[in-house]
Order: C-alpha cells, then structure tokens, then sequence
C-alpha cells in the first residue's frame, strides 16, 4: 500500500520539474525575444530542431532505464544522479553573455539543447518511477493527482514569483534577474528531487528472466495500440496548450493592454490549474475516466472559444475564462498519465514484456514534440502577424495574438477528443488485464 508521505514524496520530483518545465512555457519565448534579444522566427525554429534530437535520446533514455539495475532500482537513481547538473543547466540557459546577433542565437541554441537533454535524462526517469509505485488503477489516479497538484505549485511559484524576483534581485537589469532568479529556483529544485528519490520506493518489477535488445522493445512497442492513441493525443494536447500559455504574457499585455497583470493573470490561471488537478481523483471514482477526459478535452476547447470573442475592455471575463480553462485542462492532466501506466500493462499483456521506460520515454518524446510546436508556432505565429518587441502592436498583430491563444488551442484539445475515441483500457478493461498478469506470474 502506497502512504500518502510517498505520495507527496513523488510529487515534490515534479515540483522541481516543473520550476524549470513551466519556466519554460511561461517565460522563455519572452525571455528569447525581449530579454536576449532573439528574433522569434529563430526561437520558433530552435525549438522545433531540438525535438530531432529529442528523437534519438528519448528512447535510448527510455531503453537505458529498463536495463539499470542498481541497488536503488531502475529509475530512482537518475533522479540522484541527474539532479544537479540540471539546476546547473537551468541557469545557464537563463543567461545572457554579451555577444553578437549570430552568437547570441548560437548559445541559445547549445544552452536550450543541453538543457533538453538533462531534462530527459531526469525525468523520463521520474515519470516511468509513477508507473511502479503501485499497480491499483485508482491509486495510479491517487498518485498523479498529488504529483500533478505539487507539479501546480511549482508552476504557482514560478508564475506568482518569477516577475517579481526578476524586478527585485535585477534591480533594473532584467537579464541579471532572471538568472538570479532561476539560481534560486532551482537550488530548491535540486533538494526537491533528492527528497523524491529518499521518499519513493520501486514495487512492480518486469519478470524474471525478461530478456530483450533495444530493437526488439522497439518492436514491442509499436505492437502496442494504445500505446499509439496515447501518443497521438499527447502531441495534440501539448501543441495547443503551450502555444496558448507561451502567448498568455503577450495577451495579456499587448491585448488586454494590461503589462502590470501578467503575474496575477498567470497566477489565477495556475491556481485553477491545481484546483483542477486535486479533483481529478474524485471525479476518476464516479465516472470512467476515459469518457471524463474527452468530455474535459471538449470543455476546455469551448472556454478558449469563449474567449475569442471576449472584448479586450472586459478583463474579469478574460481572467475568468482563462482559470476556468485551466481548471478544467488540469483536471484531466492526472487522468492522462495513469493511463500511461494502464499501457504499459497492456503491452506486458500482449507481448509478454514489460517495458516501462520505453512506452513512458516514447509517450514524453510525444509530449515533448507538442512543446515544441506549440512553442515554434508561438514564435512563427509572432512573427508571421508582426510582431515587434516591446513595441505598441498593429490592429493586425493584436487580432494575431488573439486567434492564436484562442481560436489554435482549442483546435488541439478537438483533436484530443477525436483520437481519444480510440483508447479502450476502462477499468474493467485494465482489472481483467491485471487479472491475467498475476494469474500469468503465479
């Protein structure tokens, strides 16, 4: 039986997580552009390049962790391993040598790239780690839950504090800001994955005697088809989530021409994030957690709808919509991740492998790649409705914005509904297969 101290244990790994993953999807595209001084075009571009080299690490990752045996376990110690060099990481990508328009494109390029990589290196890791905690479906529910509210309060830190600290430890100077800033964030990320790792405790283990080459996982996996569902929706529901909340700052300060709300406004939307995400384990009990989460992928297509048509003098309702969306994104964000766990035991069901790293590496690859189109889009989108940096925008670059943190999104969570119709692990479904792997075991 899982206690809720190793719960709030694995949740604090995404806490640190996310101190550097939200940084990212808040932050960094403005960072880039007005900060460094970057044109968006480069950014949009980078960001989608680096997912090529995501294709090759992120398996191999996923692959390295099903064959590391230690005396901590398979994934437990990377987040040991790992966890300072990706505080290290973090700050230097958040840095801004003085250097040419040519040398400035070239370090961000090599910081965010190397900043990827140990990202994937720890938390491909971590994610596979909630697949093994437990393999009771609602405690799967019960353990994204709380790892995905402590994942919120990462994200709450870094929307409610990040601009403040920015102005209070720059005194001034924005690029000395953020880098103080994110060396203070993550010094506590760093203790927050340590606490993760003494806190936790692998359970579910592959057989005995399993014995496989990359090549013949590879071809496990792709046998899985639920495992295909879950990867195509993951790039459709990331796609439009970061594109919307990489333009939440632009939004809110060049449409709703409100530059001193971007922290209240971020921070409301991360508060429905968490209250979302703490309700997704009683909503999980009452009704099948498939259905739930298309009928959540819809909700929220509708809200950013909504807000298309919202008026840029009505500010409460822009508020209002944005953490109702929030609310109802983030309640089917823990959903999405027990059903991780749901397939890699259907590909043990099917194949008679368990490979937990690779279909949790893969699905993340998946997720990732949706960052990073979402991410380019944001900056191609800029560019495209031209967009000037710290400048007052055209009428066409306002109605620019809009659409594009409006009108796209909810285009993703539409495509996330549509492929969902697809995935057939219900409870009943994932008992009967439990059923058969003990009965196999014994």
């Amino acid at each position: 039986m899982i206690t809720t101290k190793e719960k709030i244990a694995y949740g604090l790994g995404d806490t640190a997580s996310n101190i550097v993953f939200q940084t990212v999807m808040l932050f960094l595209t403005f960072f880039y552009t007005d900060i460094f001084g970057i044109s968006p075009a480069f950014v949009g571009t980078m960001f989608l390049s680096v997912r090529l080299i995501d294709a090759i690490t992120d398996p191999l990752m996923g692959a390295l962790t099903d064959r590391t045996n230690t005396k901590w376990g398979k994934f437990r110690p990377y987040l040991l391993w790992f966890a300072l060099p990706f505080g290290i990481i973090s700050v230097l990508a958040f840095t801004t040598p003085d250097l040419s328009e040519n040398g400035k494109m070239v370090y961000a390029f090599v910081t965010y790239t190397a900043l990827m990589m140990v990202y994937t290196a720890i938390n491909i890791p971590y994610c596979a780690l909630g697949g093994v905690l437990t393999e009771d479906p609602k405690e799967r529910v019960s353990v994204q839950s709380y790892r995905f509210v402590f994942a919120m309060l990462g994200g709450l830190m870094v929307s409610s504090m990040t601009l403040p600290l920015v102005e209070y430890l720059g005194q001034g100077d924005q690029a000395k800001g953020y880098q103080l800033t994110i060396t203070a964030m993550s010094i506590l990320g760093v203790a927050m994955f340590l606490a993760c790792f003494w806190g936790t405790k692998e359970r579910l283990h592959p057989p005995v005697n399993q014995s496989s080459s990359f090549r013949q996982d590879f071809s496990y996996l792709l046998k899985n088809d639920q495992w295909r569902v879950l990867s195509i929706a993951a790039v459709c529901l990331l796609s439009g989530m970061v594109l919307r909340t990489s333009l939440a700052i632009y939004y809110v300060k060049y449409y709703l021409n409100l530059p001193d709300s971007i922290t209240l406004f971020i921070t409301l939307g991360m508060l429905g994030n968490i209250a979302g995400c703490m309700l997704a384990e009683p909503l999980a009990k009452r009704v099948c957690k498939v259905k739930a989460y298309i009928g959540l992928q819809l909700i929220s297509a509708a809200l950013c709808i909504a807000s298309y048509f919202v008026p840029s003098h009505h500010v409460e309702l822009a508020f209002g919509l944005f953490i109702v969306w929030g609310f109802a994104f983030n309640m089917a964000t823990p959903l999405l991740w027990a059903k991780m766990a749901d397939a890699v035991d259907y590909g043990q069901y099917k194949t008679g492998v368990r490979i937990t790293g690779m279909i949790y590496s893969s699905i993340i690859f998946f997720i990732k790649l949706g960052v990073a189109i979402g991410g380019a889009a944001a900056g191609w989108l800029l560019a495209g409705y031209g967009y000037h940096a710290d400048a007052p925008q055209t009428t066409h670059t306002l109605d620019g914005i809009l659409i594009s943190f409006t009108i796209y999104p909810a285009i993703g969570s539409l495509l996330v509904a549509f492929v969902m119709r697809w995935y057939v692990l219900d409870n009943q479904k994932v008992d009967e297969i439990h059923g058969q792997l003990n009965r196999a075991a014994h």
